[in-house]
């Protein structure tokens, strides 16, 4: 018997170690745990912890997890001190938006650090002043020995601290100006773009590169710089990239950030790996959509060409595997997402029994059902499943204050048209004008426009269940407390929240579950959603409900991406026709038209997006070698 050699050529591509967690959650915590490590070590030897921090959303359950430490475990952070990466500029201390704000709401108000050793760049100094500052900055850093252990997270454009591509590998801390990608992908902390301060007080390149100790944290979409910054060459135009200098770095990534890696996308070629139906699929999927030619002309040479050799070894004929593929891919189209009454194909995604079935579209805003799945919920409804939809949040914030006074305004002209008593109306919107034309920026909304801002989006929503053709009944506000900060960030999901979900959950019992699976929701309110919907649902199980074994969870993805081919289990064909209906329904979200707050790295409107998606799925499969239709929407099925 022929000794078979475990061979792993990962390093061949990957430049920097490179270590990946399940959840975000989970590589936050090994973070924290390397922090907790190096502060107790400091400690025994009576020496101070210099840690370089960084903000955005990618490290705060990071600082969660260490407030945890502190406060459950005992960590002390006295001999900590600390210099963070950077700070918009200009801007005011107390604005929700300075990083000086987000690093005391998030970690330094919660744990017992001495307040002189907190170092965050000045946003506030006069021009005149900032270039002394900048100098200092670094001398001090210097003072205390340097930085032990350095994090960061990274930009999509690669950029690391406010260093943009082009930043010199000699860069120190410094003014900047800041690309424009990245005040589009910071805008979701302001009500639009116009007021993202253009400039920055950010460390160098160098400052970074001098820290004993790096840790880079990248979190969901981020899987395409990640690659870049990884396995490509060491550039300025990709900051991070230079980290490949770095004689003491790691990138903590969760899956969805390194699904580019060749380990991942092309695990065959870093080394032995077992050949499943769905290896077997991504790999000539993705072989097929490289050499843009359809699954049923790929050659024997395309194979061993494309590092496939080892499959046809193993599986044999390259026209027998691309069939293979092709019947995968041609089996997950369908165009009864319910399954197909009184009838029997044992390939189909969905079951045929029960039918009608009772079908639950869980919908993270107001919206996201008719912009994610808007033809397939249509289709569920018009084959005569018992539809219901359940909105997670109000979606309060992502409505403008303009659109407050116009429904005020009708309001108050409805009841004097009919001749009822509005003076409580003409009081709100006298109280609201008087408060919106003073609201400082960033300023919290009042409970009474909050609550005006979530009638609209609930109105709109209903308006477009009824639409599809939907009962009162059938629509569910859910109103999930951890959404009802009146800001931008949220509180962490809670009990209650997944109390609220097993409710309605066991009220239903649903044969089909529809969820945002789509992680790119510059909120990270879809990641929340997700995580209760899951988390009820284990619980359901657990607690021995049968209805729960005959259901099957299907997720889709929003405006933001789509499902790769490869992942796609059920896919659902539209036609022109369904197109336009769609596009109607997302329509009549008046409020997300035109002007939407929190916007994301993306201009154009939903429909656009919903629409330029769908279509190039479609084309996608039509490029493999299947029917070309005018657009599709994707799901993956979560098996739990």
């Amino acid at each position: 018997m022929a000794l078979k050699l475990a061979i792993d050529l990962t390093d061949s591509f990957e430049k920097i170690p490179v270590q990946i967690f399940s959840t975000p959650k989970e590589g936050s915590k090994f973070v924290a745990s390397e922090i907790k490590k190096l502060i107790l070590e400091t400690q025994g030897q009576g020496k101070n912890c210099v840690l370089g921090l960084a903000t955005g959303s990618t490290p705060i359950s990071m600082y969660a997890e260490l407030v945890r430490m502190h406060k459950e475990e005992g960590l002390s952070f006295k001999n900590v001190i600390t210099f963070n990466l950077d700070e918009y500029y200009p801007i005011e201390r107390a604005a929700f938006q300075s990083y000086w704000s987000f690093m005391h709401r998030h970690l330094f108000n919660h744990i017992d650090i001495d307040k002189n050793n907190i170092h965050i760049p000045n946003g506030e100094l006069g021009k005149e002043e900032v270039k002394k500052y900048c100098q200092h900055y670094d001398q001090l850093i210097e003072s205390f020995g340097g930085i032990d252990l350095q994090v960061l997270g990274i930009g999509n454009n690669g950029h690391i601290g406010f260093n943009e591509p082009g930043s010199s590998i000699f860069s120190k801390t410094r003014i900047t100006s800041l690309d424009n990608s990245t005040r589009v992908a910071n805008s979701f902390e302001f009500q639009n773009i116009s007021q993202v301060p253009r400039m920055a007080i950010t460390m160098g390149i160098s400052t970074i590169m001098k820290a004993k100790k790096v840790l880079l944290m990248a979190w969901g979409m981020k899987a395409p710089i990640v690659l870049k910054s990884v396995e490509g060459h060491v550039t300025e135009q990709i900051p991070a990239s230079i980290l490949q200098q770095h004689n003491d770095c790691t990138f903590i990534l969760d899956e969805t950030a390194a699904n580019e890696l060749t380990r991942i996308k092309s695990p065959w070629l870093t080394g032995e790996c077992e050949w499943t139906p769905l290896m077997i699929k991504r790999a000539v999927v993705n072989m097929a959509l490289k050499l843009q030619k359809p699954v049923l002309s790929l050659t024997t040479h395309d194979y061993n060409e494309s590092g496939l050799s080892d499959l046809l070894v193993e599986k044999g004929d390259a026209y027998e595997i691309n069939l293979q593929v092709y019947y995968m891919l041609r089996d997950t189209i369908t165009g009864w997402p319910g399954g197909k009454p009184n009838a029997i194909i044992p390939a189909h995604p969905e079951r045929s029994s029960p039918h009608p079935k009772r079908c639950l579209i869980f919908s993270p805003h107001p919206d996201d059902d008719i912009i994610s799945m808007g033809g397939t919920f249509m289709r569920l409804q018009d084959q005569g499943h018992e539809v219901h939809v359940a909105y997670q949040t109000s979606g309060n914030i992502a409505v403008t204050d303009e659109f407050v006074t116009r429904f005020l305004d009708f309001a108050v002209g409805f009841e004097e048209m009919f001749g009822i008593d509005n003076n409580t109306s003409k009081e709100i919107l006298d109280e609201s004008k008087k408060f919106l034309a003073t609201k400082k920026l960033n300023e919290r909304d009042t409970s009474e426009i909050r609550s005006i801002k979530g009638l609209i989006r609930r109105c709109e929503a209903k308006a477009t269940c009824r639409y599809v053709g939907l009962k009162d009944e059938s629509m569910h506000f859910q109103n999930l407390p951890f959404y009802e900060t009146g800001t931008v960030e949220k509180k962490p999901l809670s009990e209650e929240d997944i109390q609220i979900t097993i409710q309605l959950l066991n009220e239903i019992k649903p044969h089909q579950i529809f969820c945002a699976g789509d992680l790119a929701d510059p909120h990270g309110t879809h990641k929340v959603c997700l995580d209760i919907v899951f988390e009820s649902i284990k619980r359901i199980k657990a607690a021995g409900e049968g209805w729960i074994n005959d259901c099957y969870v299907w997720m889709y993805k929003g405006a933001w991406q789509e499902w790769d081919i490869a992942e796609i289990d059920m896919a659902i064909p539209m036609s022109p026709d369904q197109v336009m209906k769609k596009r109607y329904g997302i329509f009549i979200h008046q409020s997300q038209k035109d002007m939407v707050p929190f916007q994301g790295s993306d201009a154009r409107e939903f429909w656009q997006r919903a629409e330029e998606r769908n279509s190039n799925t479609a084309n996608q499969f039509a490029n493999l070698g299947l029917t070309k239709y005018a657009a599709m929407e994707a799901f993956v099925r979560w098996h739990f």
